[in-house]
């Protein structure tokens, strides 16, 4: 016979815990009550679950995945390469790596490490190796937009394969102190560019991303205290040709992670996911060789029918997930959750496009402890996303 205390304990405690859930559910229920919700604890018992059985559009959620992926196929620590190599008569090959964050700054600590190694000595050419990947590379549902966010894919870019730059009458001059203005991007902005400040993708051209990647690295170099007198053209490294210089990202990838979670880049989520398969099957990099990697590790964990990739941003709106898979990735990638930082301050990560309004991670709640939390609605209703998030918390 139980002791009569232990007997009192458990009719009274499951109590509170039962009345905030009812309650949740209520609330959900009256706020969105065609929304995607479950909220899944620490054990996985489901403690809300609406409307849960039809997969849905993930948007950039599914950037969360590509973290988790990238997180056990590369580690945090991995970092980007970009290498340098000098011949006899002193032209310059550069061999792109994919690094997603070649940007001015990263330039800027660049430019003097290589020109240490070269000499200050004219350099009679630049020559751009982007063989790293396919020129024929394209991630579905880039083509349908122009944005800055979603620029063309490459293994030499710099500052995301965009052009900041302000425009007055046909003058244009660089909109931000960083970064030099070259003829190239003065060309594009004055082609594409607003009439006033604004930031716009290269071209869907790999070639034009690499002509403007050698410009401003020849900038730098001049900057640096070195002289480029050669024209920049692309072309192999020769082989044998040994590098002189080796550059590693100083950022390492979870670094990189927080910025691509908190920013939602596409750009910087495909030269991630892109990685992914190149690291695990060889170079050059395949589109196809990073699926094949994402769905093995997918089916190792009992997730084929559930996680439906395409690209690694969430910008193919014929990704599909499931929200009971999408729970299991938060669980296997809570280890990690402080890569998630919303700009609310919650562990979550939303998604955004028109008639989709998603959002996935973390809700620390007073009775549930930490839950995982799934949310997706068919509508142009972001703040409802937040709402329910903070009913979520508050209730349970």
């Amino acid at each position: 016979m139980l002791p009569r205390l232990l007997i009192l304990a458990l009719l009274l405690a499951p109590a509170p815990a039962l009345a905030g859930v009812k309650e949740v559910k209520a609330t959900i229920a009256a706020l969105a009550p065609q929304a995607l919700v479950l909220v899944v604890d620490s054990r996985g018992n489901e403690l809300v679950a609406q409307n849960v059985d039809e997969p849905f559009v993930p948007a950039s959620v599914a950037k969360v995945v590509t973290a988790w992926l990238a997180m056990q196929v590369l580690g945090g620590d991995y970092r980007f390469k970009t290498r340098f190599y000098l011949d006899n008569k002193r032209v310059l090959y550069i061999r792109g790596g994919g690094d997603p964050f070649l940007i001015s700054e990263e330039l800027a600590q660049l430019a003097p490490q290589l020109v240490a190694a070269i000499g200050k000595k004219p350099l009679t050419g630049i020559v751009l190796d982007g063989s790293y990947f396919p020129p024929d590379i394209r991630i579905p549902g880039i083509e349908d937009t122009d944005e800055s966010y979603n620029a063309l894919n490459s293994a030499l870019a710099v500052n995301f394969n965009t052009v900041n730059a302000v425009r007055k009458g046909d003058a244009v001059r660089s909109g931000e102190k960083q970064t030099p203005i070259t003829p190239l991007a003065i060309s594009e902005f004055r082609e594409r560019g607003p009439k006033g400040k604004g930031r716009i993708s290269l071209s869907q051209n790999p070639a034009v991303s690499l002509q403007y990647a050698g410009e401003l690295i020849a900038a730098f170099i001049v900057k640096a205290g070195g002289s480029v007198k050669g024209a920049i053209s692309t072309g192999p490294v020769p082989e044998g040709l040994k590098p002189v210089y080796v550059h590693e990202q100083s950022r390492p990838l979870s670094k990189i992670l927080i910025e691509l979670l908190r920013a939602s880049n596409n750009y910087i989520a495909n030269q991630v996911f892109l990685e992914i398969g190149a690291h695990r099957l060889d170079a050059p990099v395949g589109l196809d060789k990073s699926l094949k990697v994402a769905n093995e590790m997918l089916a190792a964990n009992n997730l084929s029918g559930d996680i439906h990739l395409l690209e690694g941003s969430g910008i193919s709106r014929d990704n599909r997930f499931t929200a009971r898979g999408l729970a299991r990735v938060l669980q296997l990638f809570e280890p990690n959750a402080s890569l998630l930082r919303g700009q609310d301050g919650s562990l979550t990560k939303t998604g955004t496009m028109d008639g989709v309004r998603t959002l996935a991670g973390f809700a620390d709640t007073k009775e549930n402890g930490r839950v995982r939390v799934v949310i997706s609605l068919k509508s142009n209703d972001g703040a409802m996303r937040f709402k329910l998030l903070r009913a979520i918390e508050s209730g349970l």
